[in-house]
């Protein structure tokens, strides 16, 4: 369907200027028509009164996402209720025994291997026992099989997290203290309780506005500062702990006279054995069974040197109760206020670490997960971990690397690492009562090497200088002032990066191209050509109170910056139309309603006019009931650039066509016959078609038919 508009003199446009705000442009039909598609204006009625936008709008919204969601319960079935309370129901219900269970037994034996050790590292790394990272890493595994969502993701303790326990609970209590337990296992609990809470309120959505290059650098950073503080089991004496860097070398310099070769000299080979067998693990596919097979390896010929040659200068892990945990409830709860902060902080790693994990290795096995619901799996596995002793557990890339890399398709991968690891706390604990405890911190040391993301760095530098100030920032500030400072740094110089984008959005001057009807960024193309009289501006963002402002200076200056070089069209001393292109708008509020009417009439004060051109639905409502779109006109709104370069075209060579018809010294031109009119019009379209093209040559009939500078937008009709 098309519409027909017809060109207004240049009276009529002075006049209008002059009327009243609501009155529109008139439409005089003394020159070629042209046809656009018209713009279908949404009927106001049917969502409440036009004097208020703000209460209407947010009903509608309510309105529909309140039947969004009654339309998805209603269309549950009782096993899709089922499968949202219990996931493991979906594996379950589709599990194949003959294809899935072996490599789900090899996978999960595979984990079980590295996470013996593994967990007794971490657990160290925390100040906890041994056995409470073995405890770690048995009952939330299998709570987090029942109710986690990820058929790949292994849990259990993992070293970010454990430096955070020891970060928080040494400036609480000392670690030879039993309140310090009590405090890691508490917690455990109320981690446990904030990522259910955040699951069920579908409150992960948050975490987003942290950037990756912060997360990036507070890994690298953290990961440097765990690799030091497992120093003082290579060196064989006590270093400060501490979560700066400064404290901690210094503490490993005024300690250098104590320094111990043996488990120097057994920490390095152990740490290259490990970092070796990775390696090859990693680049040969055939022995990817090795990076697995590290940190037993590790521990196994540590053990062995120990069990052999008895070395004195070297410690041992010690004693370990044997036997699996037993169900008590956490204490000491008149603590759990300091513990605040670093609940939420490892909720926000969980959420930015195993959510992002799981949703990476679901998108390679085929399966949607939501993260929501993942969230919530982790906070019931520590909340059931806490009620057995184990501190904060969380998803491990490198495990869950290696869990994926092993073939597991299911959670039963995941039970049977938790078999293995009850296996070890009913049989195998008097074994590691030898374990040296160079051995444990080369595993750490080996764990943490990965997360120093130098490539990072590296990738943000060439393709983001402000991503990697970003990261620069947030890793230097974990580095020298701490992890929370470092975090909240971090997060800080995020937000502002953020709402620095949304305050001053990209808006761009839009040309045409040649031989086409598509408009562009005249940067971005530099063969587009603009029309005298006449702006195209598009806003690249939606429009609200902090980028309105920055908006309207920007309409200003391109009002009076302009770039003639590229213009066609009729010959005008200034602009006489603002077009703007609002498709990417996705949203305007009350306060840029207010600014558009204020920028209207101070356009009609200058005799400039505003047209809007493809506004959404949802925008152009709010316009419609605030009254913008009878404040400018129906007229001026249209489906196209295009259209409304159309109209405001003819409306700017009648401006120009006006001085000398309103001149009475000209001569009045006699009516041409039937011949001259079929000649004019001959010239008309083949002066149009090549102007079309882009082609802006003159030619004989351009000299003929009028200014050689117009062009004609549309084939005249026969």
């Amino acid at each position: 369907m098309e519409i027909t508009y017809s060109s207004p003199s240049a009276g009529d446009l002075v006049n209008s200027a002059s009327t009243s705000s609501g009155s529109s442009m008139a439409m005089p039909t003394n020159t070629r028509p042209v046809k656009i598609i018209p713009l279908q204006h949404p009927d106001t009625t049917s969502y409440g009164s036009s004097d208020g936008v703000s209460s209407s709008s947010s009903s509608f919204w309510s309105n529909s996402l309140f039947s969004r969601w009654r339309g998805k319960i209603q269309r549950m079935t009782f096993v899709d209720w089922i499968e949202m309370l219990l996931p493991c129901c979906r594996w379950i219900r589709t599990y194949r025994w003959r294809e899935y269970f072996q490599v789900d037994l090899m996978a999960g034996i595979t984990v079980g291997i590295m996470l013996v050790p593994q967990a007794m590292s971490y657990a160290k790394l925390a100040g906890l026992e041994a056995i409470y990272g073995l405890y770690s890493g048995f009952v939330p595994i299998f709570i987090y099989a029942i109710f986690g969502s990820s058929r790949q993701l292994a849990i259990g303790p993992v070293a970010l997290v454990s430096l955070l326990v020891s970060n928080v609970l040494s400036g609480i209590v000392d670690s030879s203290d039993a309140l310090y337990t009590e405090l890691a296992i508490l917690l455990a609990l109320m981690v446990g309780i904030l990522e259910c809470i955040m699951g069920l309120l579908r409150l992960g959505w948050l975490i987003r506005f942290i950037s990756h290059s912060v997360i990036s650098g507070f890994t690298t950073a953290s990961a440097i500062v765990i690799a030091l503080s497992q120093a003082k089991y290579f060196l064989g004496y006590d270093v400060d702990r501490s979560s700066e860097i400064v404290p901690i070398i210094k503490s490993i310099i005024s300690g250098a006279d104590e320094f111990s070769w043996p488990p120097f000299v057994m920490g390095s080979i152990i740490l290259a054995i490990i970092q070796t067998m990775k390696h090859l693990g990693k680049s040969r596919k055939h022995l990817r069974f090795l990076r697995a097979m590290g940190p037993l390896t590790a521990v196994v010929l540590g053990t062995t040197f120990v069990k052999i040659f008895h070395p004195s200068s070297i410690s041992l892990v010690g004693d370990i109760p044997q036997g699996l945990p037993s169900f008590s409830i956490p204490k000491s709860f008149q603590y759990a206020k300091s513990l605040i902060p670093t609940a939420f902080l490892i909720t926000g790693v969980a959420i930015l670490e195993s959510v992002g994990i799981a949703k990476a290795l679901a998108a390679k096995n085929g399966y949607e997960l939501d993260s929501n619901q993942e969230l919530f799996g982790l906070g019931v596995a520590n909340i059931f971990g806490s009620f057995f002793s184990a501190y904060p557990t969380t998803g491990s890339f490198s495990r869950s690397a290696v869990n994926h890399e092993s073939g597991a398709k299911t959670g039963l991968s995941g039970i049977i690492t938790g078999i293995i690891m009850g296996c070890a706390l009913l049989f195998l604990t008097p074994l590691f009562e030898y374990i040296p405890q160079c051995a444990l911190a080369a595993i750490v040391i080996s764990a943490v090497i990965s997360l120093v993301d130098y490539e990072k760095a590296i990738f943000l530098w060439n393709v983001d200088k402000k991503d990697f100030l970003l990261w620069t920032i947030t890793s230097i500030t974990t580095l020298f002032l701490g992890i929370e400072i470092g975090v909240l740094v971090g997060v800080g110089v995020s937000l502002a990066f953020v709402i620095h984008e949304s305050a001053n959005p990209h808006i761009a001057v839009l040309g045409r191209l040649p031989g086409t009807t598509v408009y562009r960024n005249i940067q971005q193309y530099p063969e587009a050509y603009t029309y005298n009289g006449i702006v195209i501006v598009r806003i690249d963002a939606p429009i609200y109170f902090a980028n309105i402002s920055y908006i309207k200076d920007r309409l200003r200056e391109y009002e009076v910056v302009v770039d003639k070089s590229t213009r066609r069209g009729p010959e005008v001393e200034r602009i006489y139309f603002v077009i703007l292109e609002m498709s990417p708008v996705t949203y305007i509020d009350s306060s840029a309603v207010q600014a558009l009417k204020d920028l209207h009439h101070e356009y009609k004060s200058r005799d400039i006019q505003m047209a809007i051109s493809n506004p959404n639905r949802d925008v152009l409502l709010t316009l419609s009931k605030s009254g913008v779109v009878e404040l400018i006109g129906k007229e001026w709104y249209f489906v196209r650039v295009h259209d409304a370069v159309q109209v405001c075209l003819q409306h700017v060579q009648n401006i120009k066509e006006a001085p000398k018809a309103s001149d009475p010294s000209s001569a009045p031109e006699e009516k041409p016959g039937f011949f001259q009119r079929l000649l004019k019009r001959r010239g008309e379209d083949s002066s149009a078609a090549e102007l079309e093209s882009g082609n802006n040559n003159n030619n004989a009939s351009d000299s003929k038919n009028g200014d050689p500078q117009l062009e004609p937008l549309l084939f005249r009709k026969s």
